[in-house]
């Protein structure tokens, strides 16, 4: 496992003063950045390597986000590899160890020469030992999306959205669908599926649905191809009840 501490920030919250979850991922991504330049695995070791690790799909289960000023320990391990696919866990955890946020992730090794996946090797099975996964009930990386969604106004790719791939950054696709959800909705799951890597000038389509309450919002291309799909589970207000001020129903 890999930890490290944190405090969270005015830049990183919301008009409530709550942790926004694309800062979440952006918390969890900087871990897992940290955890494989600790393991020697840096981005420079994977360039002499002509490999990459692209992230295929997100769930996050965000049982309190922490308010302005908490501090905060991100962690993460992972704890398995199957062909060309490696499962990683992330976890927020206060300073009383209460678990704020948990997570699992599964990733694609990539040859960035052909472009194509390649089977984990043992010099990463050696740099990364496997954990225990977390005990989560755990989705299926596949979002089905609905038939009718409704578009709504597109907009282009622009410098500021772009990571160091040149391609939109996982948690800037998280940021962009966040915009869509009605106000007072409390997450209690999102998902995130990615497709294809959004670039430089390219025109986003943002179409949107929701279901039984269910939010989900699929960033497509021009032609309904989509970049990432993500899907947001509201809190019941019987959740929320129980959660905030203790109480129990029958």
């Amino acid at each position: 496992m890999y930890s490290f501490t944190s405090r969270i920030r005015f830049s990183e919250v919301d008009t409530h003063l709550n942790l926004t979850l694309g800062s979440v991922i952006d918390y969890f991504q900087d871990c897992s950045t940290f955890h494989s330049e600790a393991a020697g695995m840096s981005i420079a070791r994977l360039n002499e390597k002509k490999r990459a690790w692209l992230l295929s799909s997100w769930q996050i289960v965000p049982v309190r986000l922490p308010k302005l000023g908490e501090k905060v320990t991100v962690s993460t391990w992972p704890y398995a590899f199957k062909g060309f696919f490696g499962y990683r866990n992330f976890t927020m955890t206060g300073e009383d160890g209460e678990c704020l946020v948990y997570a699992n992730s599964i990733w694609i090794y990539l040859d960035t020469e052909t472009g194509r996946p390649v089977k984990v090797d043992e010099e990463q099975k050696t740099s990364f030992p496997l954990e225990e996964k977390f005990p989560m009930e755990y989705a299926d990386r596949k979002i089905c999306v609905p038939e009718e969604m409704e578009e709504q106004e597109s907009f282009q790719v622009a410098k500021h959205h772009l990571d160091i791939n040149h391609h939109v950054n996982n948690a800037r696709y998280i940021k962009m669908a966040e915009e869509y959800l009605p106000e007072g909705f409390v997450i209690e799951e999102m998902q995130a599926e990615y497709k294809k890597a959004a670039m430089l000038h390219d025109v986003i389509v943002p179409r949107v649905a929701r279901e039984d309450g269910r939010l989900t919002v699929a960033l497509t291309d021009a032609g309904g191809s989509p970049y990432a799909v993500m899907v947001f589970q509201p809190k019941t207000k019987e959740t929320r009840v129980q959660e905030y001020t203790g109480a129990k129903t029958e």
